[in-house]
């Protein structure tokens, strides 16, 4: 008997076909890997499964059963459970208050609270999901954030659960941790289906694993008959060329960008960046290590104008800037600095808004889009948009789609044409590729590549340390607010780097 037979489904959006006669098949406590392309139909199928959508077509059988998913309640009532990219939490209750949230026992909140918080330390030590119950969500570290997340379908009876993009977020060791708890499920006898990018996680963690391309299943295996290459050429449907390239032109003697002495402390006092010093020269990729959380965000915010250091002087292309006249974002742009933030939903786009005003954000001051003394041009910005579209491959191509309704990685490439598209001499990227599928993330690289090449100085923040290796002229490595090393990539290995990110000599 299979845990899950999804048969048949199809699913439209207008013109869009995000499901197309999809078949799907999951085995009783094993992993099983859901992988493809942005846009490909993983997420569209997924809600489909938890009650978010209703299929136009097809059915559902779970335990041998077929069944009707309405809503996401008559999926947990079925032991479906869901834990998605961005985190359902509610910031300002404790960890213990978001469990209880939706699922209360009872009428009196003082006895269901004890009640949940006896059945969840009960969870924690048969499942190693350890969370700080009585601590607000606000407060939480983001690998704890996860766990809180699967410990809350658990405890609401979740036999398959669904993960997406589980890793997206988390430092290597965090992963490890969570790879951890998943086999402990799966030997508990859980259900698992992993939405990933990211295949050593397929090969490391999965039993089987299908692969969707254009709404569509086109590959489907067990994790023993397949390897990384395979997986990549069924998600792409050609060769995908990631890792180092040969061939980059040394950097040129030209310093586009120099800090000195940069300290920052956060709203609290604590010491978040520690006189950090840096060159960016013409014609180079300066990659940035480091375990997230120690200091790269600041420094990007710093670096491009949104946040102000308490110490430290910045140049930029000939002018000088100080903690009492700091660098503003408009400045940034005129001296030709770009910035593709970390976070794209909280700075990259307003998600509201359509993409083709999100892909004008920041720009849209430019002559060209003008339509008049005091006015901007929507059908400039809409023809603007529809270029950088066609030009980084965002799917589907449609400049009236809203900013939110496009997958993470068109988002990503959304907000990269937007910032790459004005010929940036400087540009800050932050996670360039961070829950981007396998092909957006070879487009993405190469986009960097030819920016160096052009003379760009490309300064690039990664917690994976893949990319740093196949990006970067020269690596820097930050732990605790300061930069703990400098080598060039000739000298970089992982053991090197990890020694660096940890502060070891």
């Amino acid at each position: 008997m299979t845990a899950l037979a999804l048969r048949g489904i199809h699913k439209r959006f207008g013109a869009v076909h995000a499901n197309a006669g999809v078949d799907l098949t999951v085995e009783p406590g094993t992993v099983h890997g859901l992988i493809g392309e942005n846009g490909a139909g993983k997420s569209t199928l997924m809600a489909i499964l938890y009650g978010y959508y209703q299929a136009d077509e097809g059915s559902i059988a779970l335990d041998g059963r077929e069944v009707q998913i309405r809503n996401s309640h008559e999926a947990i009532a079925l032991g479906v459970g869901m834990v998605h990219q961005h985190f359902m939490l509610v910031d300002t209750l404790s960890a213990l208050d978001n469990v209880l949230l939706g699922a209360e026992p009872g009428w009196h909140l003082p006895s269901g609270q004890e009640a949940v918080r006896e059945g969840l330390t009960q969870l924690m030590a048969d499942t190693g999901l350890h969370v700080r119950l009585d601590a607000l969500v606000g407060q939480l570290p983001v690998g704890e954030l996860q766990r809180l997340e699967i410990l809350k379908a658990l405890y609401r009876g979740a036999k398959l659960l669904i993960l997406d993009e589980p890793t997206a977020v988390l430092t290597p060791q965090e992963t490890q941790q969570l790879f951890e708890v998943l086999r402990t499920l799966r030997q508990r006898g859980t259900t698992i289906l992993l939405i990933t990018h990211k295949l050593k996680e397929v090969m490391a963690l999965c039993d089987a694993v299908t692969v969707m391309r254009a709404g569509r299943v086109v590959h489907r295996c067990a994790i023993v008959d397949t390897d990384e290459a395979g997986l990549a050429e069924a998600m792409v449907g050609r060769k995908v060329a990631l890792g180092r390239q040969a061939g980059s032109a040394p950097a040129q003697d030209e310093v586009l960008l120099e800090a000195e002495g940069l300290s920052l402390r956060d709203a609290r006092g604590v010491s978040v960046l520690n006189s950090v010093s840096l060159r960016l020269r013409a014609g180079e990729i300066v990659g940035v290590a480091g375990v997230s959380g120690n200091g790269q965000t600041e420094l990007l915010e710093v670096l491009s104008g949104l946040l102000a250091p308490q110490a430290g002087r910045l140049n930029l292309k000939g002018a000088s800037f100080g903690p009492d006249a700091w660098l503003h974002p408009t400045q940034a742009r005129a001296a030709g600095l770009a910035h593709v933030p970390e976070d794209r939903h909280a700075c990259g786009l307003v998600m509201s808004f359509p993409a083709w005003e999100s892909a004008a954000l920041g720009y849209q001051q430019l002559p060209k889009y003008a339509g008049g003394r005091w006015s901007l041009s929507g059908s400039k910005l809409r023809a603007a948009c529809a270029a950088m579209m066609e030009r980084f491959d965002v799917r589907p191509r449609n400049p009236e789609l809203g900013s939110s309704k496009f997958s993470g990685g068109n988002q990503q490439k959304l907000i990269l044409a937007r910032e790459i598209g004005e010929a940036p001499t400087v540009l800050l990227v932050g996670q360039p590729t961070r829950g981007v599928d396998i092909g957006a993330i070879e487009f993405i690289h190469n986009q960097l590549r030819a920016l160096r090449d052009a003379g760009c100085a490309v300064l690039v923040v990664s917690s994976e340390l893949d990319e740093i290796l196949a990006l970067a002229d020269r690596v820097l490595v930050m732990n605790g607010g300061r930069i703990t090393g400098e080598l060039d990539i000739d000298d970089c290995d992982e053991r090197k780097l990890g020694l660096l990110m940890a502060a070891q000599p």
